[in-house]
């Protein structure tokens, strides 16, 4: 496997990519999957939610990359969108160097990232997009979005540290509100969280869902009953000798997420 950091941004060493590249097997063409880790827009929680992840998806056929973007108030929205944007079109340009289908490219995001995702499936045609980069509409669409325990519409926390600001004001807060921009354009979702999440609110995800129900959008989605916020991969390899953060039914959710994939 080759390992690559990529820079995103030449002013700021912090906004770049990780890519996971297995070795190339005869003919055949991989997926890609951009990995955008949680971390309330305060950091970056790359040591659970990025490389194991990634790794986590390379037997399932994808070729994996891991965005580290803008967090602690250093760039406000939609600084972030753009960042992943540029992630996107980063990937999509080197598609025969990296060995993936340029239209076979998905995220899958955590928390706060997983915000971030479902910005990639509702926010794509956001105009600060085409302002800052040249590339043709809908470009940086992803195929699909995986959302895990992810804030939606509702972690003020996490909105105040998007938006650079500890007071926004409701306009801001509804642009980063997501079940509010859901549409016929949105790009097909996957979720999965706990009923008992005490960080993030299940509540994000059934309103987005909702919202998706609204426009006549399939969806998948997995609630799984009890399992603290952060659970990650749910096994041994993200427990971090917490308990909590094992159960075996829902480490089942990277398989059931790239069994979706393959069925779109």
């Amino acid at each position: 496997m080759r390992y690559e950091k990529i820079s995103l941004c030449e002013n700021d060493p912090d906004i770049y990519l990780e890519a996971y590249v297995a070795e190339k097997v005869g003919t055949y063409t991989r997926k890609a999957i951009l990995v955008i880790p949680g971390g309330g827009y305060g950091g970056v929680c790359a040591d659970r939610e990025g490389e194991p992840i990634a790794l986590a998806f390379i037997p399932y056929g994808y070729n994996a990359f891991v965005l580290h973007y803008s967090v602690a108030r250093r760039n406000a929205f939609p600084a972030q969108i753009i960042e992943a944007a540029r992630a996107i079109k980063h990937i999509k340009d080197n598609a025969e160097e990296y060995n993936i289908d340029p239209d076979e490219l998905f995220t899958v995001g955590f928390s706060a990232g997983g915000h971030l995702t479902a910005c990639t499936g509702t926010l794509w045609k956001h105009p600060a997009i085409y302002e800052a980069l040249d590339m043709p509409y809908g470009y940086n669409k992803p195929k699909g979005t995986m959302l895990i325990y992810p804030v939606l519409d509702d972690h003020f926390f996490s909105f105040c540290n998007l938006l650079g600001t500890s007071e926004p004001t409701e306009e801001q807060l509804d642009q980063v509100r997501l079940a509010k921009h859901v549409d016929a354009d949105t790009a097909p979702v996957f979720m999965m969280h706990t009923a008992n999440d005490q960080e993030v609110d299940v509540r994000n995800a059934l309103r987005y869902a909702l919202a998706l129900t609204d426009v006549g959008h399939k969806f998948e989605m997995h609630v799984y009953p009890d399992a603290p916020h952060g659970i990650a991969l749910a096994n041994d390899i993200t427990e971090c000798n917490f308990p909590g953060w094992k159960n075996d039914s829902i480490a089942e959710w990277v398989r059931l997420a790239a069994k979706w994939a393959e069925q779109l």
